[in-house]
Order: structure tokens, then sequence, then C-alpha cells
């Protein structure tokens, strides 16, 4: 259990933050979205334009169940958290780190969410979004680390105290 998965919403900085915290622990860096783009030989947003938002959905879940890692930073998608068989393989071989930000704060840093290949189902909000991935979130994460207010450098620094804490409880 030496991996460290990162979850959140689109736009926290999950690929941002994973590549420096990956260069800083020694760590390999595995995007997720990467993978299933590698995998399908398509975007993220002409698989959810192809196989509509169920069809993206499973093989997110598929490739995310079949990641396998060590000492390695994994940036999953924001809907990771959608797939069951996904977040029980992530917990089992590493530990959740959920990258939350506020409502306004995600507003302001996206700017083209569809083309960034969000899943969003007809006539869903952003917002509509945040609030239903919420509780997601915060059901699979190990650790949460609030980054309103901080920038990258700062939020890695969060993310490894955090880490760094929870291997000495996980010591003692």
């Amino acid at each position: 259990m030496n991996n460290v998965i990162l979850i959140g919403m689109p736009g926290v900085g999950k690929s941002t933050a994973g590549v420096v915290l990956a260069k800083l622990l020694g760590y390999e860096f595995v995007d997720a979205d990467l993978l299933i783009q590698q995998q399908e030989g398509r975007l993220l947003h002409e698989i959810i334009a192809q196989e509509g938002t169920e069809g993206f959905l499973a093989i997110e879940n598929q490739v995310n169940a079949g990641i396998h890692a060590e000492r390695a930073i994994i940036a999953t998608g924001g809907s990771v958290v959608y797939g069951a068989e996904a977040m029980a393989h992530l917990k089992a071989i590493g530990t959740v780190v959920y990258l939350k930000i506020s409502y306004e704060t995600l507003e302001r840093r996206l700017h083209n969410i569809r083309g960034r290949g969000v899943v969003l189902k007809v006539g869903q909000t952003l917002r509509d979004l945040y609030e239903e991935r919420t509780p997601l979130y915060e059901k699979y994460a190990d650790l949460i680390v609030d980054q309103e207010q901080l920038d990258v450098e700062e939020t890695i620094a969060q993310i490894a105290a955090a880490l760094e804490q929870n291997r000495q409880k996980c010591i003692e």
C-alpha cells in the first residue's frame, strides 16, 4: 500500500500536484485519464461523445480497476468515484487523498468544462456536479487536503504533511 491516489473535481490540480509530488517523493506518476486515452486511442471528450456518459464511466471504471503500480502518485479523473470497482481497487493499493476546493474557486478555475472531457449528464450544471460528487469524494478519501487559498507548492506541502502524519499513525 505504497501508492498515493489523488481524487477531486476537475481543475483542482490533481495532475499538476501529482507530477511535482512524484518528483519530491521519488515516485512514478500515473495519469489515469491518459491511460484511458491510450487504451481507447481517443481523447476523453471523444469517448464521452461516442460512448455516452455511461459508456465512458464503464471504461474509466475498468481502466482504474486495472492499474498496477508500486510507489506511484496516481492522478484520477474527477468521475472515478462513480466506479465502485475502481475505488475499491485504488483504496486497496494506496492512500486516497481528496483535494478539496470550494465551488466558487472551482467555477473560477474551470472555463471549458466540456473540452476537458468532464462527464456531465444532460441538463446538469457544474454546481449540480459539485454537489453530487463531494459526498463521494469524502466517502472514499483516506485524507482530505483543503486547498482553498493554496498555490501548487502549498498544496503539495499539505499533501506531503498529511501523508507523513498518516504514516506515523499507521506505525503507532
